[in-house]
């Protein structure tokens, strides 16, 4: 098979690979950039792939691979080493201050803004911002799931309404 052959092939199959990246991410993004780390190291490998054998399972696998040593590769430059004796830096507490004059007033905006939303709307809100899921929120409340997740939407839209100046 000719390096134009492989090309067409390996392009004609693309959108077969964005659906896979479902599997992977729901980013947009990501699975753009996931689908081109394929291409390119497939068509960069291509001297490895066996002819007459299955090229999507192929791609598939180079796709899983490359997923995989990202995601080792973006969790362990997260990770926060210690090298003092003691390990004094991961042992420390961390403290929240308000040190900016600024950070105060958008405090009080946000302390404001929720001050004035339903509490109907407020009681789901919080507990889902406190971690609670839905259905716990639901059980705990003891309303529908689509009324719980209905009023974290009008939480977030009355806070989005009261705060236009920190919204994007």
């Amino acid at each position: 098979m000719t390096a134009i052959e492989f090309s067409y092939q390996i392009e004609s199959l693309r959108d077969t690979l964005a659906t896979f990246t479902r599997k992977f991410t729901q980013d947009k993004e990501d699975a753009e950039d996931l689908i081109q780390d394929t291409i390119l190291k497939a068509l960069t490998y291509r001297d490895k792939f066996v002819e007459n054998t299955n090229l999507k399972g192929w791609l598939y696998t180079i796709m899983r691979n490359t997923f995989i040593n990202n995601y080792r590769k973006l969790s362990k430059s997260k990770t926060t080493l210690d090298h003092t004796e003691n390990l004094f830096h991961l042992n420390a507490k961390e403290e929240y201050t308000f040190n900016l004059p600024d950070s105060t007033m958008e405090y009080n905006d946000i302390e404001i803004a929720i001050s004035k939303v339903r509490e109907e709307y407020m009681t789901p809100f919080k507990m889902y911002f406190d971690g609670f899921k839905y259905h716990e929120i639901a059980e705990k409340l003891d309303i529908p799931l689509g009324t719980v997740k209905a009023r974290i939407f009008k939480a977030r839209q009355e806070l989005k309404a009261e705060l236009p100046q920190y919204g994007k």
